[in-house]
């Protein structure tokens, strides 16, 4: 009961020499504020990048493997992969037959175009040729129309399904339905628009949302295909067999094409977890550099407040001296001024947080989505209280071994 007594009487003594000094406290928590705003806007912002990365690649799917010519992260191997040959739809025509367990095996293939639409034009469009499959494999369905059917890939119909953002710009308020756009030279008839799926994908992956889809027959037709490199999209039966399919999908391909025992593999398999790897490795880098950054600022905000400290010891020198004449421990004396420390910090780190909510939204409204959780609060003020703890410490064990007798002759 004397400890809490003591504790409490401590706080209040610590309150109230804060209060006698507000502009010194003020100044003294400016170095805190600082590396308070640096922790919260690094962590939110990492965890905004993180959210926007796993939504950018959920249309990837967990239960699919992509068959590639070289793999998405290289780690600058690119001599090992360039001379490779491309996969073929022959290729692909074959892995539907031989692969009995996939759900679908769906051909893509890619280019780069300009879009038309009346007088509005938009360059460098990703125009993406696939099959019906592609809303098997993929988790993006169409808003509103529909997607590619059997008979567009079968006939060569100049069908396209676009993403949001492309109808957001190219058509506006305008129904795109049924409205013909040109893509390059052609007309295509917009079929339907898919729903959107997120912001453009990490390592400079596609933006879904300004993709435009048409048939992967249409596609050869209208750019041309012989020498075109093909990805192969294989949904597995599901997440618990993909290892045992992916190594059955390994064997397949060696098959069809054509590769001795001793032969390396001269395609890639690749899946959503080789970006969430690559994502991590980069991510963690970054974050510890920012953390790296942000302690530093920490650090000399906590020697200002030490500083302080010692310039308030040595002030209330006297005051100690009789508050020890009178029968306070060390113990009392030492928490008394680890408080005081301890409240100046976690103040600056309750102004931190405030002003790290206005970042956070100026982050939101240009940048990326991004929020501050509670967890993120509760850890910057944690990192406040610390700092003020191991900036008072020195000076508070300075104080608390003054001899009472040559602290009263103090003037």
């Amino acid at each position: 009961m004397r400890n809490i007594t003591d504790t409490f009487e401590s706080l209040k003594i610590a309150l109230q020499a804060i209060k006698a000094n507000k502009a010194r406290g003020l100044l003294t928590t400016l170095g805190i504020i600082i590396g308070i705003v640096a922790v919260v806007t690094t962590m939110t912002a990492a965890n905004g990048l993180e959210n926007s990365f796993k939504e950018s690649i959920s249309v990837l799917g967990s239960d699919v493997l992509y068959v590639s010519r070289t793999p998405w992260v290289h780690s600058g191997r690119w001599f090992e992969f360039r001379n490779r040959q491309n996969l073929t739809l022959k290729e692909a025509d074959k892995l539907k037959t031989q692969l009995k367990r996939a759900v679908a095996v769906n051909p893509v293939t890619d280019t780069r175009r300009s879009i038309k639409y009346r007088s509005r034009v938009i360059d460098d469009v990703s125009i993406v040729g696939t099959t019906d499959k592609h809303i098997v494999v993929s988790s993006g369905v169409p808003d509103y129309g529909r997607f590619l059917n059997h008979y567009d890939v079968e006939y060569k119909h100049f069908v396209c399904v676009i993403g949001s953002e492309v109808k957001k710009r190219l058509f506006d308020t305008v129904d795109p339905i049924n409205k013909k756009m040109k893509i390059g030279r052609y007309d295509f008839r917009v079929v339907g628009v898919m729903e959107q799926q997120g912001g453009a994908g990490m390592f400079g992956g596609p933006n879904f949302d300004m993709q435009i889809y048409i048939p992967i027959t249409s596609f050869m037709k209208a750019f041309g295909g012989r020498d075109r490199d093909f990805d192969f999209v294989v949904k597995a039966p599901s997440t618990e067999v993909l290892p045992d399919f992916e190594y059955e999908l390994v064997g397949e391909m060696r098959k069809i094409r054509k590769l001795k025992p001793t032969d390396k593999d001269d395609f890639s398999i690749n899946q959503m977890s080789t970006l969430v790897a690559a994502y991590n490795n980069v991510m963690g880098v970054v974050v510890m550099i920012g953390l790296l950054i942000t302690g530093v600022s920490l650090f000399v905000g906590g020697i200002g407040v030490m500083n302080i400290m010692f310039v308030s010891v040595t002030e209330r020198t006297r005051e100690i001296g009789i508050r020890k004449a009178i029968g306070a421990k060390r113990r009392t004396i030492l928490t008394q001024f680890l408080f005081e420390s301890s409240v100046i910090c976690l103040l600056g780190g309750l102004v931190g947080v405030i002003f790290s909510f206005g970042v956070t939204a100026l982050i939101n409204s240009t940048v990326m989505p991004a929020s501050i959780s509670i967890p993120i609060v509760i850890i910057a003020l944690a990192i406040s209280v610390l700092v003020g703890v191991f900036s008072g410490i020195i000076p508070a064990y300075r104080a608390s071994r003054l001899n009472p007798i040559e602290a009263l002759r103090y003037e």
